[in-house]
């Protein structure tokens, strides 16, 4: 007797899974799409690369600008993982941020962000997570100014920008991963410097901001 109800519990959780397994190998393979041919890549070319029927893909992300915003909101959480790991780290500041890039260059593939070449998304989650990560490395940093192993003068918008330079592989360069993370540690030993002060002002959050465009919405 008390079986059925057992059955039925695992018939009603087999369609939430399978739900969710199409909706994160769309992602997975909209992330490569996008980044190899764009923004306004057919949404029936994901569909078919991902697996599924266009109704699928319309059923978990109705829209294109749905579909991007997803994209960017899951690489933000990726990059938001690699932040509080940074801040969790019992390492001194300068190891732990070389943490940070390594993982970040170790991922970049993933990445959908509009320091990346990514859309420019406005939406609330998405600003409190970029937020959060700002905050995550702040703490690292100050760790480090506290500690003398951080000059006073270096900001999160600093790691954040040499992050994304680092995720972005230079043309016809060879073993990005090696010279990718050489420049990770001579950029982190400069962050250990206190004198002469770094040049220019420091960059403000809203600087970082790309220019939006509109993204057009081709026949799928």
């Amino acid at each position: 007797m008390s079986e059925a109800p057992a059955v039925a519990r695992t018939d009603a959780r087999r369609p939430r899974s399978d739900a969710a397994a199409n909706r994160e190998r769309i992602l997975a393979v909209a992330t490569i799409a996008v980044r190899r041919d764009g923004e306004t890549v057919p949404m029936a070319r994901i569909a078919d690369e991902a697996g599924v029927g266009i109704g699928t893909l319309y059923r978990h992300f109705p829209t294109r600008a749905a579909l991007l915003a997803a994209l960017t909101l899951r690489s933000f959480q990726l990059v938001l993982q690699h932040a509080r790991g940074a801040a969790l780290s019992d390492e001194l500041a300068p190891a732990a941020l070389t943490q940070f890039f390594d993982q970040t260059i170790a991922a970049r593939d993933e990445f959908v962000l509009p320091l990346h070449g990514g859309p420019v998304i406005h939406d609330q989650t998405i600003v409190a997570l970029q937020t959060e990560i700002r905050n995550l490395l702040e703490q690292v940093l100050a760790r480090g100014r506290q500690d003398g192993t951080i000059r006073p003068d270096a900001t999160p918008s600093d790691i954040i920008i040499t992050g994304a330079m680092l995720a972005q592989p230079l043309p016809n360069a060879a073993d990005w991963d090696q010279l990718a993370g050489r420049q990770a540690r001579i950029f982190v030993a400069g962050l250990t410097a206190t004198d002469p002060p770094l040049p220019g002002s420091r960059p403000a959050p809203g600087r970082l901001k790309a220019k939006s465009a509109r993204v057009a919405e081709p026949p799928s």
